[in-house]
């Protein structure tokens, strides 16, 4: 039988009366462990870029094994979509061992990653979309412990790094960890895969991890997560200046709520709001599986005072607006959604992701679909090697009203897609779906994508 542990935390969470877990910013996505988030905005979308959890053991002694990248994105910041994994180490990069807590940029249309081989050096790939296929351009890091200026420290994690490009063109890379004094920060060339001079030394009061450099009224916020002592919260120092001039501002964000652990942030503004996405425990812990080594996605906002102060986060689980609508008329992945119970995802034969490992009982919700004045017709891409699966879709709740119940077909293999379609009942308006799956044992089907007509 597969592994139904995020199907039993979240319908736990919703008889018990833990509901809002199931809705909330945290988990933001339920269905992966994922971590150590990093942003670009691009398009209109939110991109994470997030270290792989999924590849740790979920015990608490095998250690940090993270070989990978997985993407998700959103438009609205509640709907979430699975990209799966977009870098991989030694596949995209053969001198790298593991791929940890990434940056992303874009430059004149290129896409650059950068990632930490555990903490013995940083590297970066190239592509040309937001979601590769990333290249490696050096065949070596771009940053280890013979670069000019990283030496002396002591004790340095040579990861995490953050890179930031500045307004007028030049490009920075943050970088470091484990001891106040071990803040780096280089220069880059136009290319993003040169360096430009030595790192220059800066000093973080309690500086543990989690570089990262945002930039608000000419205010440059120097963001990281302190040390333990420091209850690993994020915290920020401020200057004029990218590289010199720093000053302690005071704290982003407090420990978050079910951690305990490490922290680690990416800030980032989206539609004139300041954001930060990090990683709590929370599925590890109400599912009793060990937290250590098995963190999930969380998102909240934040804003920036008069004084150049930033206001203390506010950490919640549900607590940001939806900011736009899901348009039922327009192919939607099957693998964009708010909450989840049971599924899991796969490559898909004709392109991205798929939902998969469905069971009967399992279900998926998307939140805010407008119909409008209504739809006549529902349609989905479907591949089944067995017969009588259907799907429920249901408004507004689990047991909410039947809009409509699709019977998938044996379509003779689970890549098999077919395109199967249902009438609906009279609707209108802004909805929650939620597309229930049931059937009899096992694995029902696979879902691609869904449509209304």
């Amino acid at each position: 039988m597969k592994n139904k542990i995020h199907s039993f935390i979240l319908l736990l969470f919703a008889l018990i009366g833990f509901s809002q877990y199931a809705l909330a910013d945290y988990p933001i996505v339920s269905h992966r462990y994922l971590a150590d988030p990093a942003s670009l905005v691009y398009n209109g979308r939110v991109y994470l870029y997030c270290s792989n959890d999924d590849e740790n053991p979920g015990d608490d002694q095998s250690g940090y094994q993270m070989r990978s990248i997985v993407c998700v994105s959103s438009s609205d910041l509640k709907n979430w979509t699975d990209h799966g994994i977009v870098f991989q180490v030694p596949k995209n990069c053969s001198w790298a061992v593991r791929s940890w807590a990434p940056s992303m940029v874009e430059r004149d249309g290129q896409f650059f990653l950068y990632f930490g081989n555990g903490g013995n050096g940083i590297g970066v790939a190239k592509a040309d979309n937001p979601l590769g296929p990333f290249v490696d351009p050096l065949n070596k890091p771009l940053v280890e412990n013979s670069t000019p200026g990283v030496q002396p420290a002591q004790n340095m994690w040579l990861f995490d790094p953050m890179t930031f490009i500045d307004d007028d063109g030049q490009a920075y890379m943050y970088f470091g960890g484990n001891g106040d004094d071990n803040v780096r920060v280089i220069k880059l060339n136009r290319d993003m895969i040169s360096v430009d001079g030595p790192a220059i030394h800066l000093t973080a009061k309690n500086f543990f991890e989690a570089s990262w450099m945002h930039k608000v009224n000419g205010i440059y916020y120097f963001s990281y997560s302190s040390n333990p002592s420091a209850q690993m919260r994020i915290d920020y120092m401020k200057s004029t200046s990218p590289t010199s001039g720093f000053t302690y501002g005071g704290i982003v964000s407090k420990q978050p709520p079910l951690n305990d652990n490490n922290n680690h942030q990416a800030i980032f503004e989206f539609k004139g709001k300041w954001y930060q996405a990090y990683h709590n425990r929370a599925v590890a812990k109400q599912a009793k599986v060990s937290p250590t080594f098995k963190r999930n996605l969380c998102l909240d906002q934040f804003q920036h005072n008069a004084d150049g102060s930033i206001e203390t986060m506010v950490n919640t689980v549900d607590g940001l607006a939806q900011l736009s609508y899901i348009n039922p008329f327009e192919r939607v992945e099957a693998e964009t959604m708010n909450a989840q119970s049971g599924i899991n995802t796969e490559t898909c034969k004709s392109g991205g992701l798929n939902v998969t490992n469905i069971e009967s009982g399992d279900w998926i919700k998307v939140r805010g679909v407008d119909f409008g004045k209504g739809a006549k017709s529902f349609e989905a891409s479907v591949a089944s090697t067995t017969t009588g699966g259907n799907i429920e879709i249901h408004l507004d709740s689990l047991t909410g009203t039947l809009l409509s119940t699709l019977t998938v077909k044996n379509t003779q293999g689970l890549q098999n897609w077919i395109v199967q379609s249902s009438k609906v009942l009279k609707n209108k308006g802004v909805h929650d779906l939620y597309f229930v799956f049931k059937g009899g044992e096992g694995h029902l089907f696979n879902f691609d994508w869904w449509k209304f007509q």
